[in-house]
């Protein structure tokens, strides 16, 4: 009988091994301009990845037998957009029961059916950042996924080994959650601090409880481990450097509050989201170190985010602060290349440090730079292939390319590509507004019941 429990129990983990397996490619790109944004464009050159990692770039180049050939001749090939903050291909966003809810993970709650996916490929769009939302302080861990568009398994759109990432807020959304929904702290900008440092506090001495059971134990064999905590460990691991946050915040005077209380605790690794006002503490953030993904031209949608500029991005850049452009919409998300662009008009930066906005840049606040966000030997075969610039309102993406497997070709693009199919819901033809806002986001799904609202979905920032 337990013969049979162990090879029952075997079979199991080589199913789920097999099925969590990440499918690669093999495609040889021909004769494109090349984008590769970390060196010189390229013209007229071959792209070639096996196995799903590039593995050579140059002229003339020649593939195996049964390698896929893409002629993109005529057209532009960059590396695959990355959306530092992005909600979709996720079916539930904030967990708005705490203030700190640092033990939950989006991970858990992969949806690999969401459609939001296949439209963000068809904007050139591989890799998003799925984040917990911003009803709390310290919100839940992120997950960045990797568009395989088709997989049905959701550890199977999980970035293998990609680092760890969490959801801090700052401002009107946790204080609105808690203070007004709940009655609890924060209901001020000042409870707010504070829940940060209660929490860092927290996890400060339970790794040092942790640390000191691990010292005592062999000389003590009667001294007990502290009560695991999942909480306390994540906030541990962010004071261990283990955790990138990347916190929702909009004015200077909070941004700068944050790094103060990161400073204390010796916390480095810091994107802000939204960033709205970082224009005015721009030497600041680049001092700390700390990095910024920032909308285009979005602003004015609630009273504490009046005040911000579409030259954000081109002030963060030149005072040399990492500076990504993102979405947070399942709209937005196939028109980054759009996005990027006005970075040119409101700032004038190069081609090639708009394009970074949505590549490389990203790529580094998410700790995968040495992996994706540009076309070198032995990066992932991550490609968007565009017809025209893609900074051009002209530009039409073609073909998006996943680990050397094309997710979405033009030529090949189904009038229905939902993978599961209800066949009781009407699948319109065209996007559509689904909210009267004119801002469709899901930064405060599931928070509103603690406003006694009939409905569970917000699309406020």
């Amino acid at each position: 009988m337990k013969r049979l429990i162990f090879f029952s129990l075997f079979l199991l983990s080589c199913l789920h091994y097999g099925y969590s397996q990440t499918e690669t490619g093999n495609i040889l790109i021909k004769n494109g301009t090349v984008i590769t944004i970390t060196d010189d464009v390229l013209e007229n050159t071959d792209v070639l990845i096996e196995n799903g990692k590039i593995k050579q770039i140059g002229k003339n180049l020649n593939a195996g037998n049964g390698t896929k050939e893409v002629d993109a001749t005529g057209m532009h090939v960059m590396p695959g957009i990355i959306d530092a903050h992005s909600h979709i291909a996720i079916d539930a966003v904030n967990e708005a029961t705490a203030p700190v809810t640092a033990e939950v993970w989006v991970g858990d709650a992969v949806d690999p059916f969401d459609v939001s996916i296949y439209r963000a490929l068809a904007g050139g769009v591989t890799i998003s950042h799925a984040m917990h939302g911003s009803a709390n302080a310290i919100g839940g861990q992120c997950q960045t996924l990797k568009h395989r568009w088709g997989v049905t398994d959701p550890m199977g759109l999980h970035m293998e080994d990609a680092p760890r990432t969490i959801k801090f807020a700052i401002g009107e959304n946790p204080m609105r959650v808690h203070g007004e929904g709940s009655k609890i702290q924060p209901s001020t900008r000042m409870g707010v601090e504070q829940v940060f440092r209660n929490a860092f506090s927290e996890g400060k001495n339970y790794m040092e409880a942790k640390a000191k059971y691990e010292k005592m134990k062999g000389e003590d064999p009667t001294i007990l481990p502290p009560k695991y905590n999942r909480r306390l460990e994540t906030m541990a691991d962010i004071l261990k450097g283990d955790i990138i946050i990347h916190c929702h915040s909009y004015r200077a005077d909070e941004i700068y509050m944050l790094m103060q209380v990161l400073g204390d605790f010796g916390v480095k690794k810091i994107c802000f989201q939204h960033v709205n006002e970082g224009f005015k503490v721009a030497p600041e953030l680049a001092e700390y170190g700390a990095m910024a993904s920032v909308f285009a031209d979005w602003w004015a949608y609630k009273f504490e985010v009046y005040y911000s500029t579409a030259y954000n991005a081109a002030i963060l850049m030149e005072n040399g602060v990492i500076t990504s452009i993102n979405s947070d919409s399942g709209e937005l998300i196939r028109h980054l290349y759009h996005e990027a662009a006005k970075s040119q008009k409101y700032g004038g930066l190069s081609d090639n440090d708009a394009l970074k906005l949505i590549t490389i840049n990203p790529a580094i606040q998410l700790g995968i730079d040495d992996r994706v966000g540009s076309i070198e030997e032995g990066k992932e075969g991550d490609i968007a292939i565009f017809k025209g610039h893609p900074l051009s309102v002209y530009a039409i993406p073609q073909m998006t390319i996943v680990d050397g497997i094309i997710r979405f070709d033009i030529e090949e693009d189904p009038a229905d590509v939902r993978l599961e199919i209800d066949p009781e819901k009407a699948m319109p033809a065209y996007m559509h507004q689904t909210s009267d806002h004119h801002v469709n986001d899901r930064c405060m799904q599931d928070v509103m019941e603690f406003f006694g609202h009939g409905h569970s979905h917000s699309h406020e920032h």
